[in-house]
């Protein structure tokens, strides 16, 4: 089968290709993003063919030409263009996540693809205070001081509509956790904690690990993601399905991977006054809507993945944060442009 990638050369986008890559039924991978490779890219990258095209092109004719155009044939597409940066632009991020969904969506629409794969996110959840785990009829209106959390939601809601308007397409939305790997270090560093951040502060030598009070992550490893992504292809069911490893990252475990076991918990108002004041001076790429996000988001349970297609990940939550940790501590990256390292032998144009 024919597999278009859209954003292909980000983080998710990697674990994919490499879950396309070793997957027999797939005979050809289209892989789209904003630079492609000048030459042949090493693994996983060369699974693919690739197209240049940008989701929030200001001249939508011209995306959507060449959107569709890669689609042509296509069994399946999966959309995973998504900008979490520059975070202070706000109207750039909207263009990108919900205006380039709805591109992408009439893309495959008019190339005839019948079934499209989409990321959607833990962000995209209501609130919920608890430690439950739920499912994927929780309810999808996101964190309202979350501007991630906003756009998720609204690409929800947009599939809602496409789904209603258009009941030949199958869709199929994966809400993925955290999704981490060693290889995505750099860029981690780079998008969440500022170029100004050491990587030696992540290997373990803190004296002791600030910690939000409450604050509770699920974790997935990059890898998981693409198997969980060739499974949406192969099985072609529509609606929604939860990816997490087990396990849940807290206080403890978070300490035991970078400071020695020692933390504080620190109260949320702090914590987000401190990110509020760092964004605000531009000397932090996040704002507070991801504390208020991380604090309020439910616990996902992947019941649904595991019976349905049999998808069981290799990696736990903290398996995921710890390769990333590492991965930031010595810089890691790909030959990608998102992953890039510090030092890259950039093969993409």
């Amino acid at each position: 089968m024919k597999v278009v990638v859209i954003g292909a050369s980000g983080n998710a986008g990697t674990g994919v290709l490499r879950a396309l890559r070793d997957a027999d039924d797939v005979t050809e991978v289209v892989a789209v993003a904003r630079r492609v490779p000048r030459r042949t890219p090493p693994e996983p990258y060369d699974v693919a063919s690739w197209v240049r095209a940008d989701v929030a092109d200001p001249a939508p004719g011209r995306a959507l030409a060449t959107l569709t155009q890669a689609m042509q044939g296509a069994d399946a597409v999966i959309h995973l263009a998504w900008a979490i940066q520059p975070n202070h632009d706000r109207a750039l991020l909207r263009r990108t996540n919900v205006d380039g969904t709805a591109r992408v969506l009439e893309a495959a629409r008019g190339a005839g693809v019948g079934h499209v794969v989409v990321a959607s996110s833990v962000g995209a959840y209501s609130p919920a205070h608890d430690d439950e785990r739920h499912n994927e009829t929780w309810p999808t209106h996101g964190i309202p001081a979350s501007e991630y959390s906003v756009d998720k939601a609204d690409v929800e809601a947009l599939l809602d509509a496409h789904e209603r308007d258009h009941p030949e397409v199958t869709v199929t939305r994966l809400r993925p956790a955290l999704i981490f790997q060693r290889h995505a270090g750099a860029q981690m560093l780079r998008y969440f904690l500022g170029r100004w951040m050491p990587g030696v502060a992540f290997t373990g030598a803190l004296p002791v690990l600030p910690w939000p009070e409450g604050l509770r992550l699920q974790a997935v490893h990059a890898d998981d993601v693409g198997r969980a992504y060739l499974q949406a292809v192969r099985h072609r069911a529509a609606g929604a399905f939860n990816v997490a490893g087990p396990g849940v990252v807290d206080a403890r475990e978070a300490a035991d991977i970078l400071a020695g076991g020692r933390y504080r918990e620190v109260p949320v108002p702090l914590v987000r006054a401190t990110v509020s004041a760092g964004w605000n001076a531009h000397a932090l790429p996040v704002s507070p809507g991801w504390i208020d996000m991380g604090i309020a988001v439910p616990l996902m349970s992947t019941a649904k993945a595991r019976d349905q297609w049999g998808w069981e990940p290799r990696h736990t939550a903290a398996d995921a944060v710890r390769s990333v940790v590492a991965g930031i501590a010595h810089g890691a990256g790909t030959a990608s442009p998102p992953l890039r390292p510090r030092r890259p032998r950039d093969r993409f144009s």
